[in-house]
């Protein structure tokens, strides 16, 4: 089959890039198909043009709001039926998306991965014809990649359970251990894994030692430079995008903080305007970046160390997709290394908490379903660990995962009620009216919480939801769910288990990955500090070789160096007399939200929990007191001070 020709219909492209014939020919095929591309080298095509060829609906999974905006209006532009499925879009513009799901309507859907936790969607699915499923951010399904998120670990399950196939798995930042991971978990052959070089001939690689306190005047003087603009600058905190981008601007040049703690207006505002032109410097946490198809972005600083080569490799990928020559600068300082690390420590919660939280889970009897928000509030530790929690005991086969479900409806009824039941039989008009009557009825919206309305008019949760999905999909109401939940069965290991040996297992799992985290901060610092070929050191991450000196970053440039450079750091204070005083008496306080060594070692650090959240702790001074210590010397210190 020729390619070309709707290729240039549908894209306007003459010809393929590297890759993406091979890509589009698997899954053409019926073949599933891992996508290795760098950042920039078209990865979106792979699964976009097959699905214009295809019968179905591609449904292509993808984090972010912004990255699904992006492709839907340009698949749209060029006549493509497309669509996205997001918190963003309003009851109407929702019920839309669906009904023309259902109709078969729609050529691609994009969804956020956790979208596939939700149960009335996935009964809509069953009844869909879906071409494939192509899923961005792949690596993401890695328990030891840099990125792991366990919503992505259950993707395998549910393509699996529903027979969704081929699958495209697409990354721009897999190691070969993370790909065979991700190959594995989706039956990808070996002869589908398509990798493309990452090497982008076109960046200037350049690490430049500098302090603390001179970092921010030499950020300043390299962007004076117009040929290094539009840039990015990426930083590691909230607050120091909102300071450097004040400052740059006070400096006469046309730059903007975006991290995601700023109102979704202002975050879209920027982002318009830098990709107008109106805007020239983005100032960034790694909130910034990700589907962002700006060819002529000229430069990327790092002003922080980035957490990971991973985070590097993309970040800095974002510069130069026009093929002309960008600067790629981190300005390396060791002061970075502290708050980088103490995050990465403050995330490992304690083997007490671990085993609370398993003993409790097993405790729950054969079949249970629970809140992972609930859970985090009650232990203390963040939702995010505490799904990785419940992952790891799906993976040691103690916990089967049932289903996720949602534990109430908003129902907007689009029509009057009487015309909604009005037409059924006398059995239905019954059966909707006390389903309608079951729920709290407000001014626009009627709430109805399933459990209990089951248990109130006697019938099985899934006929009232069978009803309330029927009723969306006729364009009669609108469901705006809320609460999920998680249900779960033991298997017969879990009864036979010591929930203090599982929480040991799992405490060391943790403490495990706070070891590789740890070092994959150290390879960072390693590059930054390379004496020789910085793009064959990095290359070599990926598993791939280059020869002695690849001709553009500044070691192959200048020469290479007798020695790896020395990170300059600031001198490390000693803990002051007057705050160790502060420390004792928040001790005195005994507040519940840090009655252990390590919640207050997190506190001190600056680093919140769901307890001291709750507890409104983080309003007091002490807050952050030793944001600028290790984690490991706090933890130590505040031992000695009678913390437990």
């Amino acid at each position: 089959m020729d390619l070309h020709a709707p290729l240039k219909k549908h894209f306007g492209f003459k010809s393929f890039r590297d890759g993406q014939e091979a890509v589009v020919r698997a899954l053409l095929a019926g073949k599933s198909a891992l996508a290795l591309f760098p950042t920039g080298a078209g990865k979106s095509l792979c699964y976009q043009l097959p699905a214009v060829l295809m019968e179905g609906t591609a449904l292509v999974v993808s984090p972010l709001i912004a990255l699904m905006k992006d492709q839907v209006e340009a698949l749209q532009r060029r006549g493509i039926k497309a669509a996205r499925l997001d918190s963003s879009l309003g009851e109407e513009e929702s019920a839309q998306v669906l009904a023309d799901l259902a109709s078969g309507a729609l050529k691609l859907l994009y969804v956020a991965p956790e979208r596939l936790s939700n149960e009335t969607f996935i009964e809509r699915l069953k009844r869909a014809k879906i071409s494939l499923l192509a899923i961005d951010e792949a690596h993401c399904i890695s328990e030891w990649g840099h990125n792991f998120r366990p919503e992505y670990l259950r993707l395998a399950l549910v393509s699996d359970d529903l027979g969704l196939k081929p699958v495209l798995a697409l990354t721009a930042t897999a190691t070969p251990e993370v790909a065979q991971d991700v190959c594995r978990a989706f039956h990808i052959a070996e002869t589908e894994h398509v990798q493309t070089p990452f090497e982008r001939k076109n960046l200037f690689l350049r690490m430049t030692p500098v302090t603390a306190a001179k970092r921010l005047a030499l950020l300043t003087q390299r962007l004076q430079n117009p040929k290094v603009r539009p840039a990015i600058v990426y930083v590691t905190l909230q607050q120091t995008a909102e300071d450097t981008a004040g400052h740059l601007a006070r400096s006469g040049l046309k730059a903007k903080p975006y991290h995601a703690g700023l109102p979704d207006e202002w975050r879209s505002a920027a982002q318009e305007e830098f990709m107008r032109g109106e805007v020239e410097i983005i100032v960034a946490t790694i909130a910034f970046g990700m589907g962002i198809d700006k060819a002529d972005i000229r430069s990327v600083f790092h002003f922080n160390l980035p957490k990971t080569l991973e985070n590097y490799q993309q970040e800095t990928g974002r510069a130069g997709r026009d093929g002309k020559k960008a600067l790629c600068e981190m300005l390396a300082c060791a002061d970075d290394r502290i708050p980088l690390e103490n995050f990465t420590y403050g995330d490992t919660p304690s083997e007490t908490a671990v085993q609370q939280l398993v003993d409790h889970l097993l405790r729950r009897g054969t079949e249970f379903d629970i809140s992972r928000w609930e859970l985090s509030q009650s232990s203390d530790i963040r939702p995010l660990v505490v799904e990785t929690v419940l992952t790891q005991m799906e993976l040691e086969g103690l916990l089967k995962p049932v289903r996720a479900f949602y534990e109430s409806f908003q129902i907007t009824q689009v029509h009057p009620e009487a015309k909604i039941i009005a037409g059924h039989t006398p059995e239905r008009r019954e059966f909707l009216t006390r389903l309608f009557a079951s729920g709290k009825r407000g001014w626009k919206h009627i709430t109805l919480k399933l459990g209990a309305a089951s248990e109130a008019m006697g019938e099985p949760r899934d006929k009232l939801l069978d009803a309330l999905t029927w009723l969306e999909e006729a364009g009669d109401i609108v469901l705006k769910p809320s609460g999920i939940r998680h249900a779960f069965r033991l298997t017969p290991a879990a009864e036979k288990a010591d929930p203090f040996e599982v929480g040991r297992r799992l405490h060391a799992h943790f403490a495990l990955r706070e070891e590789r985290d740890a070092a994959r901060l150290q390879q960072v610092i390693d590059l930054a500090c390379e004496p020789a070929c910085l793009t064959r050191r990095l290359l070599a991450h990926f598993g791939e070789t280059t020869g002695e000196k690849c001709g553009h970053c500044e070691n192959c440039r200048t020469g290479f160096l007798d020695q790896p450079r020395v990170l300059p750091a600031s001198p490390q204070a000693d803990f002051p007399l007057e705050e160790v005083r502060m420390v004792q008496a928040l001790i005195a306080e005994a507040h519940p939200a840090l009655r252990t060594s390590r919640q207050l070692a997190r506190f001190l650090c600056g680093i919140t929990s769901p307890s001291t959240i709750r507890a409104k702790l983080t309003r007091k001074d002490a807050f952050a007191l030793w944001e600028k210590v290790p984690f490991l010397q706090v933890l130590e210190r505040v031992g000695t001070l009678g913390a437990r």
